[in-house]
């Protein structure tokens, strides 16, 4: 009893401070990327960002690779500027010819963010150390090529 009504209690600040935190994210995304999180034994850990954060960090930098995840017919009707293709499901027999260097700045993305996250994961799990997931296409309020 005395556990739920500190959950009782308790619980509507944790919803102020969760709101407060992603708001200030929204207004004020990461100039420059910041290096891929370890965990405690010093291995890369998922991460996924905004799409505003994503665009900040291409603004930043020159040095990216922008890999999107999806299927060729997917990628030839629309993409972003500059991303090249390597669908989620080909990461593991194409990254090591095709992102030879493990520790580049890596954004991914597919169309909703599933692919994405499941391609970010592989790649982290084969010793990629700067990876970002930032979701889906769907959610990218800037410009594409469209085919």
């Amino acid at each position: 009893m005395k556990k739920l009504i500190l959950v009782i209690l308790f619980f509507p600040l944790l919803l102020v401070a969760c709101n407060n935190d992603s708001a200030q994210e929204e207004q004020s995304p990461s100039p420059t990327p910041e290096p891929t999180p370890v965990n405690g034994s010093g291995e890369t850990v998922y991460r996924r960002i905004s799409a505003g954060d994503a665009h900040q960090m291409m603004q930043d930098t020159s040095e990216y690779i922008l890999l999107d995840v999806r299927r060729i017919d997917e990628f030839n009707a629309e993409h972003i500027e500059g991303a090249i293709l390597i669908p989620y499901d080909e990461i593991g027999n194409r990254a090591a010819d095709e992102l030879p260097d493990k520790n580049a700045l890596i954004l991914i993305y597919c169309r909703s963010g599933r692919r994405s996250e499941l391609a970010a994961r592989e790649l982290i799990g084969m010793g990629y150390t700067n990876v970002y997931d930032f979701g889906g296409i769907l959610d990218w309020p800037y410009d594409t090529i469209k085919g």
